[in-house]
């Protein structure tokens, strides 16, 4: 019988099954709550579930990593049965398009492209990224462009300065050799006071890092208009 049940098992018809249920899930004989659904009112479940599975990875936790890659999958549908409802899209075209995206942008190993390490790899990923929106409206005009707005301020922050090292744009001074942390557990601590004393201020720290990567930002894209 498990045999059986093993033979009867595949991505296919998992995806086919939770596709249906979510199309039930939205029909007038559906849950209420899911049919009242939308894109906007879904935006930060994905968000929420993301850092569940990370919180599951941290704890190395397999059977939750299940549960949260499924509620992860589960958004994933449900904004395609939302699209698909409007006449945008389609579970099956999201799919479709990631695939596309993976041969296109993997040429050394779908392709006759030659790389020499993972630096290669990145460069010539960057490479057809730049290409494929080169001409529409998702052109990326600034190197500093496709930092997402919403990620946590720390975390963009650092995307930020990545992208702006990776284009030799002015890099801000490193503090001086007495005040460097001499380990990430010690970058670590510091940070954590800063952001202890800053609540004692009355300041968001959040807000602050923000405020700075964004001022940063408008300095490096002056920068980048003065060298064309």
């Amino acid at each position: 019988m498990k045999d059986l049940e093993e033979a009867n098992r595949s991505p296919e018809r998992a995806i086919r099954g939770l596709v249906d249920v979510m199309t039930k899930l939205r029909s007038p004989e559906g849950c209420p709550w899911d049919r009242q659904q939308d894109h906007h009112s879904l935006r930060y479940h994905a968000v929420e579930e993301v850092y569940e599975l990370l919180d599951a990875i941290e704890r190395q936790d397999d059977q939750e990593m299940i549960e949260e890659l499924g509620d992860l999958l589960l958004q994933v549908v449900f904004h395609a049965q939302v699209a698909n409802e409007r006449g945008a899209f389609d579970f099956t075209r999201v799919a479709e398009a990631i695939v596309e995206k993976l041969v296109r942008r993997h040429p050394h190993v779908f392709g006759e492209s030659q790389v020499d390490g993972i630096d290669s790899v990145w460069a010539q990923w960057e490479t057809i990224k730049h290409q494929e929106k080169e001409g529409t409206d998702r052109e990326r005009a600034s190197a500093l462009d496709g930092v997402p707005a919403h990620l946590p301020a720390l975390l963009k922050a650092e995307k930020l300065i990545k992208k702006a090292r990776k284009a030799k744009l002015t890099s801000p001074p490193p503090p001086e050799p007495n005040e460097r942390p001499q380990s990430q557990a010690e970058l670590g601590e510091r940070l954590f006071a800063l952001v202890a004393w800053a609540q004692e201020q009355g300041w968001s720290p959040e807000e602050a890092m923000r405020g700075e990567t964004e001022r940063r930002k408008h300095d490096w894209q002056a920068e980048e208009r003065r060298r064309e």
